[in-house]
């Protein structure tokens, strides 16, 4: 067996990573027509030989990194282990997690928000992100079918009409506070107030799927 062959690999695994992360920022930056594949090859300490040899165009790169993306989401999210948790605790907490996910991770919310200027093309094309989805949507509905059970949950909620709440109230919030700071003179980024913006959005969830919605309040 070539010696050599093993930190070749590592090496070839290595300039990937580092292409995907300089990738990810100038990307989630200047958006697929703005960022510059010599730029990223630059900050990557790569050519652009290379990147076009481990991920074809520009266009499949921009591909990888959404797929890496959405799946590091997903792996954080099962990395909660949500179904150890009683119900209400589970989806407090992956109300909490979501937030915070935007929160220390902005680059994912721009990579969302260019991907749909480009009618989610690039992730049409993707056979990696079906089964976490779907994985997801079974956790969220492995919550609620839990919940219904021991009387704390109402019945008959839709997992992905919940999720995509979830996502929303954090989302939005966040990809709009510049607008939202001027147009309702209040402060959107002080921890005080994305305290405040976390604790309304565990009690909206919370209320929507609480049998008893006023424990939400007293919670």
């Amino acid at each position: 067996m070539d010696g050599t062959a093993q930190p070749r690999v590592r090496d070839a695994e290595a300039t990937q990573a580092r292409i995907l992360q300089a990738a990810k920022e100038e990307f989630a930056r200047l958006g697929l027509a703005g960022a510059r594949v010599d730029v990223i090859a630059e900050r990557a300490e790569a050519n652009k030989r290379m990147i076009y040899h481990y991920f074809g165009s520009k266009e499949d790169l921009f591909r990888h990194v959404l797929e890496a993306a959405y799946l590091d989401i997903r792996a954080a999210e099962r990395a909660l282990e949500l179904e150890h948790l009683d119900p209400p605790r589970a989806m407090e907490a992956l109300v909490r997690f979501t937030w915070d996910y935007y929160l220390e991770n902005p680059e994912f919310i721009r990579l969302v928000n260019s991907e749909n200027l480009h009618g989610a093309r690039h992730i049409a094309e993707s056979d990696r992100l079906n089964e976490p989805s779907r994985g997801l949507t079974e956790l969220i509905g492995g919550i609620l079918a839990r919940g219904v059970a021991s009387g704390d949950f109402r019945d008959g909620i839709d997992p992905v009409q919940l999720n995509i709440t979830i996502a929303a109230i954090g989302y939005y919030y966040l990809t709009n506070r510049h607008t939202g700071e001027h147009l309702f003179e209040r402060p959107f980024m002080t921890p005080e107030a994305l305290a405040e913006r976390l604790a309304f959005n565990i009690e909206t969830i919370m209320r929507m799927v609480l049998r008893d919605p006023d424990r939400a309040a007293r919670a």
